[in-house]
């Protein structure tokens, strides 16, 4: 798993890549407050390496809870910034430090 910050110069925004190594996997997704945790609205695209990868555009100067929808399991990624507990899911978030 991964993730790449890519700082916009012109907007306040930062271009986030999110990848998934999950060669078995049907379908990947990444969930979290900036898309109301909605599970079909950011769907990675699978690679021919078995990688799945997408970029979400965010508000820079913020921070996003976010987990991967991987066949159904939630999943955090190691490279979060930060994990922060949510009482909701009975589970930790990754968190993303913008």
């Amino acid at each position: 798993m991964g993730i790449k910050k890519q700082y916009l110069k012109s907007k306040p925004l930062c271009k986030v890549t999110f990848s998934v190594a999950a060669k078995e996997a049907e379908a990947v997704s990444v969930v979290g407050n900036f898309n109301e945790w909605n599970t079909e609205a950011t769907s990675l695209k699978k690679l021919k390496n078995g990688t799945f990868k997408g970029t979400v555009d965010l508000e820079k100067d913020n921070e996003y809870e976010f987990r991967y929808l991987v066949d159904g399991a939630y999943t955090n990624d190691e490279q979060a910034d930060s994990y922060k507990w949510n009482d909701y899911a009975a589970a930790e978030n990754g968190v993303l430090s913008l």
